[in-house]
């Protein structure tokens, strides 16, 4: 049986029960730091540090962003050297504090996409998602997107860098996906808690699922059909990518072939339709 893909609506009401004390029993902070977690150990699944040390994070102004500070301290203790675009930055206590934490580490704060880009190796996209419930500091991508988010996301769209997107390609519609092509194809998607209606024509090499803290009872009422997580990780492969059955971190060149192949397929299905 195949894992359930979310509708916003119901991702909102799984966060809602996760945090509720007669529910999950999680407080925001928790979710926070297990989705940001998740998404650092995929990255160094398919990400060698040796090839791909230098990430840049681009931080959205809601939860998908804090989900990409976290990533961003966890990459850097896994010896990769982030480096954060993160241009909205509300007042709060969550934001501040993973800030703090990113700044105690040097991690650099950069002030423009292009230079976030600049020298990388690897770009992970947080900007905009749809995690952790609206009642929080929710911030997930619907109608047109503004500045200084439009140019990031244009960077985006133009970087031939391997893209890993946090829950979903900014510029996505969480239920509709890519509508009109508007967004860009990630490399690897890292969903989180269950992958979202808007996902399902995902097509890059690496689908990722993170946020290990469903319990069994809550699987079942969702009727999620979650993946085993093996051993200890908290994330596991939803997908093997194209030809990716290698459990080791992949090269630059990999990446790059399959990158091609990607391409190659997307126009010769754009070209019959």
């Amino acid at each position: 049986m195949s894992v359930k893909y979310l509708s916003q609506r119901a991702a909102q009401a799984i966060d809602v029960e996760l945090m509720s004390p007669t529910g999950g029993g999680f407080n925001f902070e928790q979710l926070v730091e297990l989705a940001g977690f998740s998404v650092a150990q995929a990255i160094s699944k398919e990400f060698s540090k040796d090839d791909y040390a230098r990430v840049v994070v681009f931080s959205g102004p809601g939860n998908n962003g804090l989900d990409g500070l976290v990533a961003a301290r966890h990459l850097h203790h896994f010896g990769y050297y982030p480096k954060i675009y993160y241009p909205k930055r509300p007042d709060k206590p969550v934001n501040n504090g993973l800030m703090k934490q990113c700044t105690e580490l040097d991690i650099p704060f950069v002030d423009t996409p292009e230079s976030g880009l600049h020298d990388s190796d690897l770009v992970v996209d947080a900007i905009f998602g749809n995690t952790k419930s609206e009642t929080q500091t929710g911030f997930s991508f619907s109608g047109e997107v503004r500045q200084p988010f439009v140019s990031a996301i244009q960077a985006l769209k133009k970087t031939k860098l391997p893209i890993v997107s946090v829950d979903i390609p900014s510029a996505w519609d969480v239920e509709k996906g890519n509508v009109n092509e508007s967004g860009f194809e990630p490399t690897m998607l890292v969903s989180l808690t269950a992958p979202k209606e808007g996902v399902k024509d995902f097509k890059g090499p690496y689908h990722y699922l993170g946020g290990r803290f469903i319990s069994k009872k809550m699987e079942r009422k969702w009727e999620l059909n979650l993946p085993e997580y093996p051993g200890t990780d908290q994330c596991v492969k939803l997908n093997q990518g194209i030809e990716a059955t290698s459990s080791k971190p992949i090269s630059k060149k990999e990446v790059g072939d399959k990158m091609d192949k990607h391409f190659l397929s997307n126009v010769v299905s754009q070209s019959f339709s």
